[in-house]
């Protein structure tokens, strides 16, 4: 296939790549970049691309991939800076950091907030907090993952909403 032609053909996809990218992504700005490099990824390897096979089906595979690659990049480098923040919130811990009484008094606020909620609620949020899995959650508490996840999620936005209340009250 001639240079030209392949380029046009990879171009009039764009419109529906992009939809793709939007659904991928779920922002405009990221759908763009992604189709970008979906484009030139395409016009690089165009080499690698059988004549006469489904041209559109393997635009949409690169974008796919260039997707996962990003985001398992994205996650990775998260991972690598949580663990940091996680080991040194551990070692200001062991090493007595400076606990004011305002600190203190917001830790048991935020205790007894916790508290406050049902059990269906504190129970799942409290074993996550201390850092069980979810699968183990579920075993212990004898309901499906989601479930969990769910009570996880909906305790999290009623402290929040409890915490920004009181917080405001005082």
């Amino acid at each position: 296939m001639l240079t030209l032609n392949f380029t046009n053909q990879v171009i009039s996809y764009s419109k529906q790549l992009n939809y793709f990218a939007l659904h991928l992504t779920g922002n405009g700005d990221d759908a763009k970049d992604l189709l970008q490099d979906t484009m030139i990824k395409a016009l690089i390897y165009k080499d690698k691309f059988v004549a006469n096979t489904n041209l559109k089906a393997w635009l949409y595979t690169i974008m796919k991939n260039t997707f996962i690659n990003e985001y398992r990049r994205t996650v990775k480098a998260r991972s690598i800076l949580d663990t940091n923040a996680s080991a040194q919130t551990a070692e200001a811990r062991q090493k007595g950091g400076p606990r004011t009484p305002t600190s203190i008094i917001a830790e048991k606020e935020i205790y007894n907030t916790i508290g406050s909620l049902s059990n269906e609620l504190s129970t799942p949020f409290t074993m996550y907090f201390e850092g069980y899995k979810y699968k183990e959650i579920a075993e212990h508490m004898g309901v499906p993952i989601g479930t969990v996840k769910s009570r996880i999620f909906f305790a999290r936005q009623l402290l929040v909403k409890k915490l920004n209340t009181a917080t405001a009250d005082a």
